[in-house]
């Protein structure tokens, strides 16, 4: 028998349920329902669900069919306006497979009554997710029973011992079934400890023009979130329109169906230890879909599973501190982007997606179920751990989610938390950067002295002048330069190289440099009356100027002393 693709809906009255049978026998079908129950059967189809709700048989019911192979059949509510929670939990809808042998094997004891126990429980007691539990240590000396076990609630064990050549490359951890829960930690936090990196930690922070660009993207759960709030305020919303805010796509719910639904008997230690798991899961999801802005690629399935320690060191958790402090620490040394903020921005998606509740977290969980199935070393995570926590999630109780989001969201994780001594290891960058950029500033003002009032305008001057009106002497300057520089050995590369920049050359000597001076100003004056197009020194200007020059030099008394080898150099700029 094949199991038909079918949808369940509601309206204050009926329980509608969509049946898609293609080329089926529809002139020999049956449909039966009775309280909980519903069946129906046409060749080849057969579907049997396990309502949320009961139904009645009182006239009112009606069934179409249309030429697409769609039945639609409509079923009164035994209690009018009733609300039915979970329609979209399909693979909790399908009904158990019932035992071939005339008794079984392993029987669960009182499972009609089940569900209301659970319910009377969880109003009776709040769940703590506050609590530390010291976790059930074995004793290693048992041979029956061993305490390296690992996967959903802890109930595997032996699998890395059959499969070890194709795992190596999945988790981190060497021989998972021989090594303890305590021990497991301890190879984690060192394993960490020695990957993180000071100077790819500084480069992300420093330059985090892209991480600012990554926390902008708003994937699917805060536009559901946004849209959930704007519900609310104009009617309280209840499970029904939940599951329209939330949606399922027709892959994910042909997923859905091909899950084999079953009942998982965890103690409350245990319960305790899935929800943080699931936690740390959804951790890691929400950095990946952040970091690649919703488009997965050949690293999603190594990002997840590196990011989560329940997925790459199959660690248990106690508290929700752990949780944090783990996932924390681990995008500080294993990704392409290790910001703390995308920590935060994780942590934020958390708790959003589980305030949307399960349907939301069964969608999250159905795409990473996804990604490791399309990934060939990583499959084998879906069975250790994805494949139950989608069954799970189904049943869990809506409360219970609702009471991890605001344990979560009062968390605090900071970065003094994480061990890494990121706080002081930010301060001592921003120290050193600071210096740099001091001494950085200093060199600069060094490097370029201030010239007196009329140097600086005859420079300024000379450098807006043509290249081809240059210095007359401008060859025998630069070869007594040189040879100045050969003979003395003193002059400062510097200075030397400030010499060749400048455009002249201006001598301080015997009251020269007033005079200069005022030839400069004059020889601007003449120069601003003269035509744009002249860029010729005029002649009677040099001959004044050598005039002045050589009455200087010929009075000995009044010429400053010369050194061995110094010679005075003068270079005429274009006016």
């Amino acid at each position: 028998m094949i199991t038909p693709a079918f949808e369940l809906s509601q309206d204050p009255d009926f329980l509608t349920i969509t049946i898609k049978v293609p080329y089926a026998r529809v002139s020999e079908f049956e449909v039966y329902f009775e309280g909980k129950e519903f069946k129906f059967y046409a060749k080849p189809y057969f579907l049997r669900l396990a309502l949320p709700g009961r139904i009645v048989e009182d006239g009112r019911e009606k069934a179409s069919y249309d030429d697409t192979g769609v039945f639609t059949i409509y079923l009164p509510k035994e209690v009018p306006g009733e609300n039915f929670d979970g329609l979209d939990m399909l693979t909790a809808l399908l009904a158990p497979k019932k035992s071939r042998s005339a008794k079984p094997l392993v029987e669960e004891m009182g499972a009609e009554n089940q569900e209301e126990e659970e319910e009377e429980e969880e109003e009776e007691e709040e769940f703590d997710w506050e609590i530390e539990q010291t976790p059930y240590v074995e004793s290693k000396d048992s041979p029956l029973c061993s305490p390296c076990t690992y996967g959903f609630g802890n109930l595997k064990s032996g699998v890395f011992r059959r499969l070890q050549d194709e795992l190596n490359d999945v988790i981190d951890i060497k021989n998972p079934d021989v090594t303890p829960a305590a021990e497991r930690r301890e190879k984690r936090l060192a394993a960490e400890d020695a990957k993180f990196d000071p100077d790819h930690y500084l480069a992300d922070f420093f330059e985090d023009e892209t991480i600012h660009h990554l926390l902008k993207y708003e994937p699917w759960w805060v536009k559901a979130s946004r849209k959930k709030m704007d519900s609310q305020e104009s009617h309280p919303l209840n499970e029904s329109r939940q599951a329209v805010i939330v949606s399922f796509t027709e892959d994910e719910k042909e997923q859905l169906r091909k899950f084999t639904n079953r009942t998982f008997l965890l103690d409350k230690r245990t319960c305790h230890q899935v929800y943080l798991s699931l936690v740390d899961i959804l951790l890691a999801y929400c950095y990946e879909v952040c970091a690649t802005e919703g488009e997965k690629n050949v690293e999603s399935p190594w990002n997840i599973r590196k990011l989560s320690s329940t997925l790459c060191w199959l660690e248990s958790f106690t508290s929700i501190s752990e949780v944090l402090m783990s996932f924390g620490r681990r995008v500080m040394c294993y990704p392409l982007y290790r910001h703390f903020s995308l920590v935060t921005r994780a942590l934020n998606d958390t708790i959003t997606i589980l305030q949307l509740g399960k349907s939301a977290v069964l969608k999250c969980l159905l795409d990473i179920h996804k990604i490791f199935r399309e990934n060939d070393p990583a499959y084998i995570l879906n069975d250790l751990y994805i494949t139950d926590y989608c069954v799970w999630i189904q049943k869990a109780k809506s409360k219970k989610l609702a009471a991890l989001a605001e344990c979560v969201q009062k968390a605090e994780l900071s970065k003094a938390k994480l061990g890494f001594e990121l706080d002081e290891l930010e301060a001592a960058a921003l120290l050193v950067q600071e210096e740099e950029k001091e001494l950085k500033a200093a060199g600069t003002d060094v490097s370029k002295p201030q010239l007196p009032p009329s140097e600086g305008a005859a420079a300024s001057d000379s450098e807006d002048s043509s290249s081809t009106s240059s210095y007359e002497t401008g060859d025998s300057d630069s070869d007594e330069q040189e040879s100045s520089a050969s003979e003395d050995g003193e002059i400062n590369p510097l200075q030397s190289t400030l010499q060749e920049e400048r455009t002249a050359l201006l001598i301080d000597c015997n009251g020269l440099r007033r005079d200069i001076g005022t030839l400069t100003l004059d020889a601007s004056n003449e120069k601003s009356k003269a035509p744009l197009q002249s860029t010729s020194v005029p002649g009677k200007l040099i001959e004044e100027l050598g005039k002045q020059m050589q009455a200087a030099i010929s009075s000995p008394k009044d010429a400053p002393p010369f050194n061995d080898g110094a010679k005075y150099i003068l270079c005429f700029s274009a006016f």
